[in-house]
C-alpha cells in the first residue's frame, strides 16, 4: 500500500472515529435526557390528576370518561391513585390495567417515596403523595410514543450523516494526503532525472525548514559526496593513467630501440639501469595507490588499537632510513614523557606509519643535507608532531594545493616523485581524527605539523 493511501486511511480512520464517538453521545445523552424528562412527564400528569380528583372533587367517572374519548388513549398515561393501606381510590382504565399494582409495590412506593422503572417499552412511575393529612400512593405508565420517534429519527440521521461524513473526509484525505506528498512525488520525478552523467542536478529543498526539506537537504549533500567522489574518481584515473603511461612508455621505448641492433655490453647495462629505475618508479607508484586505496576504506573496515607514537616514529625511520640509506632523521622529545598515555593513540599500526614515512622522506628529499627532524610533544588532550626540514622550502602560493593527489609544486625538479605522498598522509591523518598543517618559506625549510588526540 502507498504512503499516500496509508495516510488517507489513516486520516478518515481517525476522523471517523472522533465522529463515531460524537454521535453515541448525542444518542445517549438524547436518550436519558427524554427518559428524564418523560419520567417528569408521567410524575406531573398523575399528581394534576390526583389533584383534580381530591381538591377539584370531579368525580372519577368523569375522569374515566375524559381519558377514553382521548385520540391517543393507546399511549395516554395511565394514572391509578391507592391509599396507603392498598384500597383503590381511582383507575384511568382498570380493564387495561397496564401496571398490575402489589401491596409489595405500595409498600416500596411508600418506603422509598418514589420508584422509576420500565414495564415492556412503558415507562412506570410510583409516587408517595402527601395532600391535607392523608398519604396516598399513585402510579403512572405510559409509551413515550412521540421520543421514542424523536429517537429513532436522531438515530437513522447520524446513522446517515456518518456515513456521508466518512465518504467526504475520505475524499478530503485522499486530497490532503495527495497535497502533503506533493514535494514527495516532485523529488522523486527530479531524482529520476539524475543519472552519473547529471550529478550536478539538484532537487528543490523547499522552505529549507520541515521535514520534508530536510530531506532534500540531506539528499542533496549526499548528491555533493557523489559529485565529489566521481570528480574525484575521474581526476584520479585520469593521473594514474598519465603517471603509468609515462615510465611504461620510457621503458618499452628504451627497451625497442636496445632491442634493434647488437650494442656493446655497456650500452646494454645502462639500458637495463633505465629500465630498473622506471620499474621501481611504477612499483613505488602502485605501492602509493594501495596505500591510497586503503586509506579510503570505511572506518568500520580498518582496525584500530592503541599505539604509542614515539615507537611508530622509530619505526617509521628505520624504514625511510632503509629506503633512503643516505638520509638522516633526527627525532627529539620536546617534554619528558610522564605519562604513556600523553603520547598514545587509537589508530591503524601500518597507516600511520606509512604517513610519517612519506613526512620524514619529504624532508629528506627537498633538504640540500638529506636532513629532518621529527620533534614530539603534548598537551592536555592530543599529542603533536613536527616533521621540519631546512630545504628548499615552497611559495606561499602553492600551500594549499599540496595535499591534492598528483599535486607537483615548482620543487619537483628538485627531486622526484609522484603527487600522492602528502594527500595520503592527509586521508590518514583524517581518518585518525587529526589534523595536519604547513608553513614553509622559500629556500630555508618546511616544517609540516600534525596534531592526534591521545588516549
Amino acid at each position: 500500500m502507498t504512503i499516500r493511501n496509508r495516510l488517507t486511511f489513516l486520516f478518515t480512520g481517525i476522523i471517523a472515529a472522533l465522529l463515531l464517538a460524537f454521535a453515541l453521545v448525542v444518542y445517549f445523552s438524547f436518550s436519558e435526557s427524554r427518559e428524564e424528562e418523560y419520567y417528569s412527564s408521567l410524575r406531573h400528569t398523575a399528581i394534576t390528576k390526583a389533584n383534580l380528583l381530591l381538591d377539584a372533587k370531579i368525580q372519577p367517572h368523569v375522569l374515566q370518561l375524559i381519558y377514553k374519548h382521548s385520540p391517543n388513549t393507546l399511549f395516554q398515561e395511565e394514572v391509578a391513585i391507592y391509599d396507603t393501606s392498598f384500597n383503590l381510590l381511582y383507575h384511568d382504565a382498570v380493564e387495561i390495567d397496564k401496571v398490575k399494582e402489589t401491596r409489595q409495590m405500595i409498600d416500596e412506593i411508600v418506603a422509598r417515596k418514589q420508584i422509576k422503572f420500565y414495564q415492556g417499552e412503558m415507562q412506570v412511575v410510583g409516587i408517595f403523595y402527601h395532600h391535607y393529612n392523608k398519604d396516598y400512593v399513585i402510579t403512572s405508565a405510559a409509551n413515550d410514543q412521540y421520543g421514542y420517534a424523536k429517537l429513532r429519527n436522531l438515530k437513522y440521521t447520524l446513522i446517515i450523516a456518518f456515513f456521508v461524513a466518512i465518504i467526504f473526509i475520505y475524499i478530503a484525505g485522499y486530497i490532503f494526503s495527495a497535497k502533503a506528498l506533493n514535494p514527495v512525488s516532485d523529488m522523486v520525478d527530479k531524482v529520476e532525472e539524475i543519472t552519473a552523467t547529471n550529478l550536478d542536478l539538484r532537487i528543490n529543498e523547499g522552505n529549507g525548514k520541515d521535514e520534508i526539506a530536510e530531506l532534500a537537504v540531506t539528499f542533496n549533500a549526499m548528491l555533493n559526496r557523489l559529485e565529489k567522489s566521481f570528480d574525484a574518481q575521474k581526476e584520479f584515473v585520469s593521473n594514474i593513467s598519465h603517471e603509468l603511461r609515462t615510465p611504461l612508455t620510457a621503458m618499452l621505448t628504451e627497451l625497442q630501440v636496445t632491442a634493434e641492433k647488437e650494442r656493446s655490453n655497456e650500452y646494454y647495462k645502462d639500458a637495463i639501469h633505465h629500465a630498473i629505475s622506471d620499474a621501481q618508479k611504477l612499483v613505488r607508484l602502485s605501492n602509493s595507490l594501495l596505500d591510497l586505496a586503503k586509506a579510503n576504506y570505511d572506518h568500520t573496515e580498518i582496525a584500530f588499537k592503541e599505539l604509542r607514537l614515539d615507537e611508530l616514529i622509530l619505526d617509521a625511520r628505520n624504514d625511510a632510513l632503509h629506503d633512503q640509506p643516505g638520509c638522516k632523521i633526527n627525532i627529539v622529545f620536546e617534554k619528558e614523557i610522564e605519562d604513556d598515555d600523553f603520547i598514545s593513540v587509537m589508530g591503524n599500526e601500518y597507516l600511520l606509519r606509512v604517513a610519517f614515512i612519506n613526512l620524514m622522506e619529504n624532508g629528506c628529499k627537498f633538504s640540500t643535507d638529506n636532513e629532518a627532524a621529527v620533534a614530539i610533544t603534548y598537551f592536555k588532550d592530543k599529542t603533536i608532531l613536527r616533521f621540519q626540514d631546512h630545504g628548499i622550502g615552497m611559495d606561499e602560493l602553492e600551500l594549499p594545493h599540496i595535499f591534492t593527489a598528483f599535486y607537483r609544486g615548482a620543487n619537483q625538479q628538485f627531486a622526484g616523485g609522484n603527487g600522492i605522498g602528502l594527500s595520503l598522509t592527509k586521508k590518514i591523518i583524517d581518518l585518525h581524527k587529526g589534523t595536519i598543517t604547513v608553513s614553509s618559506q622559500k629556500n630555508e625549510g618546511t616544517t609540516f605539523t600534525v596534531e592526534l588526540p591521545h588516549v
